[in-house]
């Protein structure tokens, strides 16, 4: 009977000549980002157009909250989209805690929710929201070609509500606004009752709930969609859309396609 060798696997870290290996990632440049009015740490993951080096455009600039699973899953996929004209030459900047227990240093559920009376979630979108504006986004616009005509933030549930607060309370810090799956059940009052006097130009808000989605999250997203539709002027373009088929968690790459397609299909060329 024959001797069947299998090969031993050696476990190594992973570093960035590693990484490089992964070309839909595209070499990504990594910075890290000391917080003054959070006072922490975020760590910062950008990736760039194929011709950023040799170009002198600027480029749209997608913010991806969640950026340890979201960077990976959608600069891994920004390819796909391109060869399908889905999407734009962008630069993408995914915004990671370096960690997803909140023990850790994850605060996601501090950082993107906006102020309410429920003790369990903390309300500092309003700081979180001073960080990209005073320290994150100036570093991205100084140190690459990226448009501050063109910025969007994606976000998906607790980052969801983040993005929505972002709209209602500062249109004009982002072009264009999008919110997957937005967790705002525990202070959806917030939502229906605050918003902004309108920015320069409407604002761009692209907000969808999965089918499936958690039933109060699914509930609340419903009535902030029925809430805002009824008015009108809101000083935001708005486009909301079931996600059909989709669950809470499998929902974020559709959303990311569609929004995109949404968002900048004005600015292709006819016939694509």
């Amino acid at each position: 009977m024959a001797t069947v060798v299998c090969p031993v696997l050696v476990p190594f870290a992973v570093g960035a000549e590693s990484l490089g290996h992964l070309q839909a990632l595209n070499h990504a440049a990594y910075h890290r980002v000391h917080a003054t009015v959070l006072d922490r740490p975020f760590h910062a993951f950008v990736r760039l157009p194929e011709d950023h080096e040799a170009s002198d455009r600027a480029y749209p600039t997608i913010y991806l909250l969640d950026g340890g699973v979201t960077f990976p899953l959608l600069a891994g996929y920004y390819p796909l989209l391109r060869a399908d004209a889905a999407a734009p030459e962008a630069v993408l900047v995914g915004i990671s805690y370096g960690t997803g227990d909140p023990e850790a240093g994850n605060f996601r559920h501090v950082d993107y929710t906006a102020p309410t009376s429920d003790n369990g979630h903390a309300g500092r979108a309003p700081d979180y929201k001073a960080f990209l504006a005073d320290q994150l986004i100036p570093l991205v616009e100084r140190t690459y070609r990226a448009d501050p005509a063109r910025r969007v933030l994606f976000g998906q549930s607790r980052g969801g509500q983040f993005v929505l607060y972002a709209a209602l309370t500062e249109p004009d810090l982002f072009w264009g606004h999008i919110a997957s799956n937005p967790a705002i059940h525990r202070n959806l009052p917030f939502f229906l009752r605050h918003h902004a006097p309108s920015g320069r130009e409407p604002a761009r808000l692209f907000v969808s709930s999965a089918e499936h989605d958690w039933p109060a999250l699914r509930e609340a997203a419903l009535q902030w969609s029925e809430h805002w539709a009824g008015r009108p002027s809101t000083g935001w373009d708005i486009a909301f859309i079931t996600l059909n088929g989709e669950t809470h968690a499998s929902a974020a790459p559709t959303a990311f396609r569609r929004a995109l397609d949404w968002l900048f299909s004005d600015t292709r060329p006819p016939g694509q």
